[in-house]
């Protein structure tokens, strides 16, 4: 597997594949609950465009994504963190997916240890995260990796269904 920055070239694809796991998750159990609206194709895009936007690819074909920037989108003061970082000594994942194919196969693992190592790497003091209450796989990935919980907050971002989320930390 291999781990790397999404480009344009890619662009089609990753819309793509964001857009199948979002079908796949509309029929099944929708833990994150995303939409056509998140992740969108345009935040995609914007993604690609900054550098923020990196995919899993196996044989060819892209079996995960996440986005990776210094954006919390929301009021991260809301949370409890162990440490008082300021904007831009903390890294935050959003929107990693894997394949409904290749579930428990390891890419999600392998993606929050790219993640981590790309953090410690530029120089952050703690990577952060939101997930939706409920969204089990979620956390059970992400506390497997050493995150820790926080808190759960109204990050005030007005998603209708969704008015607070929990917060995990990492620090390094």
């Amino acid at each position: 597997m291999i781990f790397t920055q999404c480009d344009n070239a890619r662009l089609p694809a990753v819309i793509d594949f964001y857009r199948s796991v979002v079908r796949y998750l509309e029929a099944n159990v929708n833990y994150p609950k995303w939409s056509n609206a998140h992740p969108s194709n345009e935040s995609i895009a914007e993604a690609v465009r900054k550098g923020e936007q990196y995919i899993c690819v196996d044989n060819g074909a892209i079996v995960g994504a996440v986005v990776l920037n210094g954006n919390p989108e929301g009021a991260y003061e809301r949370g409890n963190w162990s440490l008082s970082l300021a904007a831009g000594e903390f890294l935050v994942i959003h929107a990693l997916a894997v394949s409904p194919d290749c579930s428990r196969r390891g890419v999600g693992s392998f993606m929050v240890r790219q993640s981590i190592q790309i953090a410690a790497q530029k120089g952050y003091k703690a990577l952060r995260l939101d997930v939706v209450p409920g969204n089990f796989p979620a956390e059970r990935l992400y506390q497997k990796h050493g995150f820790r919980y926080v808190n759960t907050a109204d990050l005030l971002r007005n998603i209708e269904g969704i008015p607070e989320f929990d917060l995990y930390e990492l620090n390094l």
